[in-house]
């Protein structure tokens, strides 16, 4: 087993994978939710409904693990913990991250335009991630 590089971490980050969140839930108990996230200058931006029982976890307590996994065939993943900030609805950097994101898991504009239509009116938040801690493991080599 090999850890990768800062290198292959980052470029492991830019694809569209799917990440796993866990939150502390109010009893104690993990809380997983998987999302969309980029990738940028080393932080993660996770778009996120405002009412959801995640960023509810994350007002009360903003710790999280997020696990990205290549998946099958690929055995690769990177953690990630730290404490997430959050940004408002309105906000134009939630705005703007929000669309990014939509995009970044489309195969065209068009088909992230419609995806956008069909959830401009939820009322998002934008968790924005800088990770105190990250590990990571290749099992291919």
């Amino acid at each position: 087993m090999a850890t990768m590089t800062r290198t292959q971490i980052e470029a492991f980050l830019q694809a569209p994978r799917h990440a796993i969140v866990a939150t502390n839930s109010g009893d104690g108990s993990l809380q997983l939710s998987p999302v969309w996230f980029i990738y940028e200058e080393g932080r993660l931006y996770i778009s996120a409904g405002a009412g959801t029982v995640k960023v509810r976890n994350l007002r009360r307590d903003p710790r999280l693990s997020i696990c990205i996994d290549a998946g099958h065939p690929d055995a690769r993943y990177v953690l990630l913990r730290g404490a997430a900030t959050i940004l408002e609805p309105h906000d134009l950097l939630q705005e703007a991250m929000r669309w990014r994101i939509i995009l970044h898991y489309h195969e065209t504009e068009a088909e992230a335009q419609a995806y956008y239509a069909s959830v401009r009116d939820y009322n998002s938040v934008l968790l924005v991630v800088t990770p105190e801690k990250i590990i990571s493991q290749d099992f291919n080599n």
